[in-house]
């Protein structure tokens, strides 16, 4: 009698696992108001505005007096970029950015796509919205959004979204691509009270891309892109059409995650882990442990008290490069921390880099982009989200010199309906802007799975 009951509440225990693992929650969310004050009587403003990034001189005469009071401080010696941004070298950028960066040109590269604002739940939402020019006859484009991250911006995709608009193999699908700033980010107003987080995020894009009259969409997202996108998923699986991710860190590991982190190395194809696999994760402590806390200081400071050093780099725009530029070196590839430039030019150019630090720098958005780590960790890491997995297809690229190295395995567990996971050539946490044809190649992929064209 014992043993049947036994057998009966463990059959009855596996069946309601299963239930419950195949249960399709979706996230719920309340509108919010974002603005100062109380949210104005009368009908909601709806009205798109186009936008134009400026500058003029007295901008730049404040940006060059700064500069020129920088105190500078030596590196020790020896110490390349491992105890942060190497001092010798930043004075090479602050020299290049004081005589050579020109921000009027770039301020022209960045007006080359369409700029528009929009007011959602009290806040002015930037974004740049890039129609293709030739669609062939016959063909729709494809709606696409893509979602940054910190310390980058929408201009991450620049060079990404020409090969997406206007491909140059005919029997690539053609997308029309929205490209938003986060609320509190490049040219996106700040929320002006707290608790705005990604889902906040997730909710506010939703009601934009509505606006802008598509009802179906896919989206992509990298960084807080990821989360972003995630919870986009989440809120509407039936209008995300299609996820594509680069980045997807385990936001709750469950067993299958814990188990393959224990006997991986020994069973290797067991949970389907390769050699890069082994490579990124063994030996633990070292790789996902003592790599994390030496690349986590940001993040701690961010997610408890962002307004006090915040409030340093956003007056010294000297400081806001260090703090910016070093995460674009160590987080493209970590073996550059060994060297004395950083490795920053062998990916990026000194100007693509210095735009991005100046769209920070102009838009005074450093104070709120890094609070968007408080808003999101104060509430705890148990919040609703991180339990839910995502019932979208999903695709996902594999950048080998990504920040958090995340296997097949471990996507899976979030992402139900992973659809392609793709282990790219190259490529570091930056990836839309370090490979742009890679991931934009990956991009292609994924969609034309999901629209089944060849």
């Amino acid at each position: 009698m014992f043993t049947e009951v036994l057998l009966a509440l463990v059959v009855g225990g596996v069946i309601y696992f299963l239930v419950q693992r195949s249960k399709r929650h979706q996230l719920k969310s309340e509108d919010g108001w974002w603005g100062e004050g109380t949210p104005m009587d009368g009908e909601e403003d709806l009205s798109i505005r186009p936008y134009t990034v400026r500058t003029d001189d007295e901008e730049l005469e404040d940006l060059y007096r700064r500069i020129d009071q920088t105190r500078s401080f030596p590196s020790l010696e020896d110490s390349q970029f491992t105890y942060g941004f190497n001092s010798h070298y930043l004075q090479k950028v602050v020299t290049y950015w004081r005589h050579d960066f020109d921000w009027r040109r770039q301020v022209e590269k960045l007006n080359k796509f369409p700029h528009y604002k929009t007011n959602i739940e009290g806040i002015d939402v930037h974004y740049v919205h890039v129609r293709p020019k030739n669609v062939p006859e016959g063909v729709t484009a494809v709606p696409l959004l893509m979602v940054h991250g910190w310390p980058g911006s929408f201009y991450e995709f620049y060079r990404m979204i020409p090969l997406l608009t206007e491909p140059s193999n005919p029997d690539d699908i053609v997308f029309e691509v929205v490209c938003p700033s986060i609320p509190g980010y490049g040219f996106s107003e700040a929320p002006h009270k707290k608790g705005f987080d990604s889902v906040c995020a997730a909710r506010v894009f939703h009601k934009l891309m509505k606006r802008l009259g598509f009802q179906q969409f896919y989206a992509h997202g990298g960084d807080w892109g990821w989360i972003v996108t995630t919870n986009m998923a989440q809120l509407e699986p039936k209008i995300i059409k299609g996820l594509h991710l680069n980045f997807a860190p385990p936001s709750k590991p469950g067993l299958p995650v814990v188990l393959s982190i224990m006997l991986g190395r020994s069973f290797p194809k067991l949970f389907g882990f390769n050699e890069h696999d082994i490579q990124r994760i063994y030996p633990v402590v070292q790789n996902l442990v003592v790599e994390s806390v030496k690349e986590s200081g940001y993040m701690h400071i961010q997610a408890t008290k962002p307004d006090t050093v915040g409030r340093g780099l956003n007056d010294s725009p000297v400081g806001l490069a260090a703090y910016i530029l070093e995460k674009f070196s160590t987080w493209t590839d970590h073996d550059f921390r060994n060297l004395d430039d950083g490795g920053l030019t062998r990916k990026f150019s000194l100007d693509d880099l210095l735009t991005n630090v100046m769209i920070y720098w102009t838009s005074g958005c450093i104070i709120s982009s890094m609070r968007f780590y408080k808003e999101n960790f104060s509430k705890g890491l148990d919040q609703p989200h991180s339990k839910m997995p995502v019932h979208v297809p999903t695709g996902f690229a594999c950048f080998p010199n990504e920040l958090m190295h995340t296997p097949k395995l471990w996507v899976q567990q979030k992402y139900r309906e992973l659809k392609t996971f793709t282990p790219m050539a190259r490529g570091g946490h930056f990836a839309a802007m370090e490979e742009p044809e890679l991931m934009a190649q990956d991009i292609q992929n994924f969609t034309k799975m999901q629209e089944k064209r060849k």
